[in-house]
């Protein structure tokens, strides 16, 4: 069984990989917040090539990614030699955890009915887009021309400090109330014509079509081999991420009765309690081959998915 589950998982890399090929610079920013955040943040450059090669990203993508995650903010390099090493900047390291605290925890359904609101005169068109984007990333719908609404829940970043990173601090006024008026159109009417559920609900679906499959076979086989269960695992977590960061994370009041978030989030917490140990392991040895002793995960790393065994 262990030849023939890990020729099928080698089969199934490859056709994901031939098929539907993920961005550069995205993965590399799935590599660093799944992997090499917990470990420090830090990597030489020989090392991210050689681990993001069997992910199909040769030595020019992955260096054109990086230098553009330097661009933005995201990373700050330092020469050792002829060598380069990249970690996370302060602001990059704030927006991974922004991120990754979403992806890793499960979804909360405690509600007490209160709401947060963000009320801006309307900027230029250019702002007044971002703004948007930024808002709806945290959970935010836009319910009238400059006002942005979302239920008040536990681990949300706080108003004031998205507000902040915004830089419109001065441009805006933050509520957080409760309904009054029992005639009037709820909110939550209003809400959820900010979000297309429907097809952020397909886009579940299709996750859990698409990796329900591998995972069995992972669970079949006791001797799992370390590069695959990274290489499964990083493109697990990559599409996970792509799908979850467009969820508002409403309470389970407000979704549909069907609602397939739940059980994505169960295959990714599957998967990852089976196969970390494994996972880390192939992380170690490809990182210490390219460049030294590989510092061991944070505590928070065995915070992930309710919790992983050390």
């Amino acid at each position: 069984m262990k030849g023939r589950s890990q020729a099928a998982i080698a089969r199934w890399i490859k056709r994901e990989l031939d098929t539907a090929p993920p961005r550069a610079k995205s993965l590399v920013v799935t590599v660093w917040g799944d992997s090499l955040a917990p470990h420090g943040g830090a990597v030489w450059l020989s090392g991210l090539i050689r681990l993001l090669a069997p992910l199909g990203l040769n030595e020019r993508l992955v260096r054109t990614s990086v230098y553009r995650l330097a661009r933005d903010g995201w990373l700050a390099s330092r020469q050792a030699g002829r060598r380069s090493v990249y970690r996370l900047t302060a602001q990059g390291r704030k927006r991974f955890e922004s991120a990754y605290r979403r992806i890793y925890a499960a979804p909360s359904q405690a509600w007490d009915g209160h709401w947060d609101l963000i009320v801006s005169p309307m900027p230029s068109g250019g702002i007044r887009r971002g703004m948007r984007r930024e808002l709806a990333w945290e959970g935010f719908g836009a319910i009238a021309a400059g006002v942005y609404a979302r239920p008040a829940r536990p681990r949300q970043t706080a108003p004031a400090e998205i507000v902040s990173a915004l830089d419109h601090a001065l441009d805006v006024v933050l509520l957080r109330g409760r309904e009054v008026a029992p005639g009037a159109m709820p909110l939550e009417s209003l809400l959820k014509q900010s979000w297309d559920l429907k097809n952020l609900d397909a886009d579940y679906r299709r996750f859990i079509g698409r990796f329900r499959r591998v995972v069995e076979l992972f669970r079949e086989d006791g001797a799992r081999d370390p590069g695959q269960c990274f290489v499964v695992r990083t493109l697990l977590i990559h599409e996970y991420r792509r799908v979850s960061l467009h969820d508002p994370q409403l309470p389970a009041a407000m979704l549909p009765a069907e609602w397939h978030a739940r059980d994505a989030y169960a295959l990714c917490r599957d998967f990852y309690r089976l196969t970390h140990r494994c996972a880390e392991q192939h992380l170690a040895a490809t990182l210490e081959a390219a460049g030294g002793a590989f510092p061991p995960a944070a505590p928070y790393f065995y915070r992930r998915f309710g919790g992983l065994a050390p």
